[in-house]
């Protein structure tokens, strides 16, 4: 039997990245989708602000700048 633990955006160290495996769209506004955040990208986390809010990410070449709230909302599988 195997445990698996869901991991998000927020859950990454500086310079780690993932694939972005699922997001809450009806909690995500749609000028972060249509930026490239959606299942299948690739985010590396850049940096974290001082409290870890907010996060500095790059999804596929696009850099954003998000509130550590909407970043426990998109699920990542380990790259």
């Amino acid at each position: 039997m195997t445990h698996s633990t869901k991991k998000y955006i927020s859950d990454l160290e500086e310079g780690q990245k993932a694939i972005i495996k699922d997001i809450d769209i009806d909690c995500i506004p749609l000028k972060i989708i249509e930026l490239g955040c959606f299942p299948g990208a690739e985010v590396e986390m850049i940096q974290k602000a001082t409290f870890n809010d907010p996060l500095y990410i790059n999804i596929d070449g696009t850099y954003l700048s998000i509130r550590k709230e909407m970043a426990a909302l998109i699920e990542i599988d380990n790259k």
